[in-house]
């Protein structure tokens, strides 16, 4: 039986890393194989573009060409990572996948809409995200939180860009949801992360029918 395919999107500091990982934890209290991956990056191949793109290597040429970067990384992770685990019955939580792309270089970076629908056709086809978790904050919010995160090191590529991009990224990512609510599930990650871990639970269980289990005692061990 095939697996279950989540993704998380959200702005930068909006606690995608630690509720990808608290909601694997949950899953597997509940016996069930999990992969925990993220975007772009999860195969080797991917990781060496995360690599060029992260590093701003890749900005003097435009986002049109950032944008087929990420499509690259996004074909070689599914093809090596995700479709493997899918076919093998394990559940697959994404940290970033096409809705990323489709925000940041789509809507934010003026790249022809065009374009980012044949890429997604080329790569991604009908492996559509059977949940999309989207994690909310303001701008501020998510900045504050990744430069306290990053601390002495150097924004990357997307962490550098001025408050008013960050304020129509999320603004993006709002609108994605909207358009998609039957793939789409709104959370509000300005609550403590245990809530915040709660409500994707909530959303979770509801939408694959699982049972529920107190997710205190997972988090605790």
């Amino acid at each position: 039986m095939r697996g279950r395919f989540i993704t998380f999107e959200g702005g930068e500091g909006s606690g995608k890393s630690t509720q990808t990982a608290a909601l694997a934890q949950q899953l597997r209290a509940h016996g069930i194989d999990v992969l925990l991956t993220r975007e772009p990056g999860g195969s080797p191949g991917a990781e060496i573009i995360r690599h060029v793109i992260l590093s701003g290597a890749a900005r003097p040429f435009g986002t049109d060409v950032e944008a087929i970067l990420f499509a690259a990384a996004r074909d070689d992770h599914l093809r090596v990572t995700i479709l493997p685990a899918l076919a093998a019955g394990r559940w697959v939580i994404c940290d970033r996948f096409f809705d990323s792309t489709r925000a940041y270089q789509g809507a934010l970076g003026a790249v022809d809409p065009q374009l980012i629908r044949s890429l997604e056709r080329v790569t991604v086809g009908d492996n559509i995200p059977d949940l999309t978790i989207m994690l909310d904050v303001p701008a501020e919010t998510g900045m504050t939180r990744a430069a306290a995160r990053r601390g002495a090191a150097h924004a990357d590529r997307f962490e550098a860009e001025d408050l008013t991009f960050h304020r129509k990224l999320r603004e993006t990512f709002l609108d994605i949801a909207r358009q998609e609510p039957q793939r789409c599930v709104v959370i509000d990650g300005t609550q403590p992360p245990q809530q915040v871990e709660e409500a994707i639970w909530g959303a979770v269980r509801d939408r694959f029918a699982l049972a529920d289990a107190p997710i205190a005692q997972v988090a605790a061990s």
